[in-house]
């Protein structure tokens, strides 16, 4: 038998998985398309047309490299939230991969609710860190517990979302301030607002550059409907700021992204339309949730997170027949979440198909 080079100890013992699978392997799966792709958080109503006008201006630039120090976006980001400086990364994806290496040894605890964004979690089991998760309370990120569980396990690093994925909850910023303030100063805190321009304002604090174990990530991949491209960006203190510059991929953020992240930071007109259009599309979502007699949850985010009013298996049972008939959304999976399905807001015609066929996908979960 053949030898081969070793993996590292940590890399060897992970499984081979994905934090998810993308509806495009679905559709090779089915063999079909979707109908309604409304399962992914992205936005559907795309980038400002001002936007997408400069990429097309500059299409014929691509054979050139990017600009590895993200220079004008960076410059943009930073004024835009009247700070010096930030740091760009592939997507808010790309920036935890980064905080993760910056911030956890092999067998360092690090907390987490449970059921939140596994993307994080995929990142800290790839350096060897322990996750110590802290279940929801009423649907919304348990802030004593995840401050408890960080005190009690020394944790160098805590992560919170908000307003929240999988569930569209929302901490109001004087909580959020107050959580800040209780943490150790030598726990790092990621705060992940992608959903931030998306919820009310009260919900995010205002910006703090001096502390620096507060890491604030922002993505064009939500409101400002750029999913595609992987740009995001992180606020915080400057010394942490030239530590991700010690490690980040200095070519990792395309010359397109950064244009485009460029462009749509200047269309705040645009975005504003997106907020309006997003927060209609809520409302659609939860009164048809209604009509069939489900719950829809407040929402801060571009989804609503419905309560099927049954167990785990019977909103599993709802995805599935829901994906059956060409519609893809998502549900969350961690115990008590189970028990809802989560719909992206989407083209009206996409709504319309999600409400045609809700009922017979519920009528097919509970076996009618």
């Amino acid at each position: 038998m053949r030898q081969r080079p070793s993996l590292t100890p940590i890399i060897g013992a992970l499984p081979t998985t994905v934090p998810f699978v993308g509806p495009e392997a679905q559709e090779r799966d089915r063999r079909r398309p979707f109908r309604a792709r409304i399962g992914a958080n992205e936005s559907s109503f795309g980038p400002s047309p001002r936007v997408i006008a400069r990429m097309e201006s500059v299409a014929r630039d691509q054979w050139m490299y990017c600009d590895p120090d993200n220079y004008e976006l960076k410059v943009a980001a930073a004024a835009h939230h009247d700070v010096d400086v930030v740091v760009v990364g592939e997507g808010i994806d790309g920036l935890l991969g980064l905080v993760a290496r910056m911030y956890v040894a092999p067998g360092d605890a690090v907390v987490t609710s449970l059921g939140a964004y596994p993307t994080f979690n995929f990142h800290i089991a790839g350096v060897g860190g322990r996750l110590v998760t802290v279940p929801y309370v009423d649907d919304k990120e348990d802030l004593e517990g995840l401050l408890a569980a960080v005190h009690r396990e020394k944790a160098p690093l805590v992560y919170l979302s908000n307003p929240d994925n999988p569930m569209g909850s929302w901490w109001e910023a004087p909580e959020v301030i107050r959580f800040i303030e209780a943490l150790p100063e030598t726990t790092m805190l990621v705060l992940d607002e992608a959903y931030g321009e998306l919820g009310p304002a009260l919900a995010l604090p205002p910006i703090d550059v001096a502390r620096p174990n507060v890491v604030r990530m922002r993505t064009f991949s939500k409101a400002y409907g750029l999913a595609g491209i992987r740009c995001g960006y992180a606020v915080a203190e400057r010394e942490v700021i030239r530590d991700f510059e010690k490690i980040r991929n200095h070519y990792g953020v395309s010359r397109m992204a950064q244009i485009a992240g460029l462009e749509a930071l200047a269309d705040q007109d645009y975005l504003n339309s997106v907020v309006a259009r997003v927060a209609a599309g809520r409302r659609r979502i939860a009164a048809i949730a209604e009509q069939n007699g489900l719950k829809p949850l407040p929402s801060a985010t571009n989804f609503v997170t419905i309560d099927c009013g049954r167990d785990g298996a019977f909103a599993l049972k709802v995805m599935q027949a829901l994906l059956s008939r060409d519609v893809f959304i998502r549900k969350p999976m961690a115990p008590r979440l189970d028990r809802c399905i989560r719909v992206s807001v989407g083209l009206d015609h996409e709504l319309d198909i999600f409400a045609e066929e809700l009922p017979g996908a519920l009528a097919a979960a509970r076996g009618n």
